[in-house]
């Protein structure tokens, strides 16, 4: 579960080297400048990325040790840490991740995606970038009651699910299986013409006995009559 009381701030590995450099104590800074508590994150692609990349940023690779891991969907092929940081942020921003970086090209992707705080470093200062064209669209069209956040998506499905207004797709299937009963009625229609030609070939028999019958009879006849004469 993601506290927020705290602002979760994604650093990339630009952003480690810069605060390096300019000998900047993120620990202790950035509580100040957000004025409030603060968790330096990371994820296992921005280490990896580090430890490729050799001597030259091994002061960046201890800054991240030093932060919270993230569990980062790509557990077995690792992708470049700019990557990584982008899937984190998907779908909204649901968890309210800030993106720290100087790398200019993850910093128009994320500009591109509403709802991103973006903070970078110039001149040895932390900066907090003003809100993106796209993060100020959706807030107006949150406000204006046409888009609703993802926050708000989530509590309605809870709320929806505690009054039973949801039900689940499993009973949904047994209601379905249900309504499946009873006999076919093709195949009383089937049964019915089975009975009708079962009486058909007994009437022809009988028929056939009633003739068989009555030329015996006019054999009989003619035998008495010339017995007589």
């Amino acid at each position: 579960q993601i506290n927020f009381n705290y602002f979760c701030i994604f650093k990339h590995r630009t952003f480690c080297q810069a605060a390096l450099r300019g000998r900047i104590q993120l620990r202790e800074q950035l509580p100040l400048f957000l004025m409030g508590e603060t968790q330096l994150c990371t994820t296992r692609c921005v280490l990896k990325e580090l430890e490729t990349l050799g001597k030259d940023l091994y002061g960046a690779k201890l800054i991240a040790q030093k932060c919270q891991v993230r569990n980062c969907p790509h557990f077995k092929n690792a992708v470049s840490g700019s990557e990584c940081l982008l899937s984190m942020v998907e779908e909204g921003n649901p968890h309210h991740y800030f993106v720290a970086t100087q790398d200019q090209n993850l910093s128009v992707k994320v500009k591109k995606k509403p709802g991103i705080p973006l903070m970078f470093i110039i001149q040895n200062t932390i900066v907090l970038d003003k809100p993106s064209p796209k993060t100020i669209a959706f807030v107006k069209a949150v406000e204006s009651g046409q888009l609703v956040s993802v926050h708000e998506k989530e509590s309605i499905k809870q709320l929806k699910q505690e009054q039973g207004l949801v039900k689940n797709p499993e009973q949904r299937r047994r209601k379905k299986r249900k309504k499946i009963s009873g006999p076919n009625p093709l195949s009383c229609l089937k049964k019915k013409k089975k009975t009708e030609d079962t009486k058909s070939p007994a009437s022809k028999k009988k028929r056939k006995r009633i003739r068989i019958r009555n030329r015996s009879t006019s054999k009989v006849l003619s035998e008495k009559q010339n017995a007589e004469g």
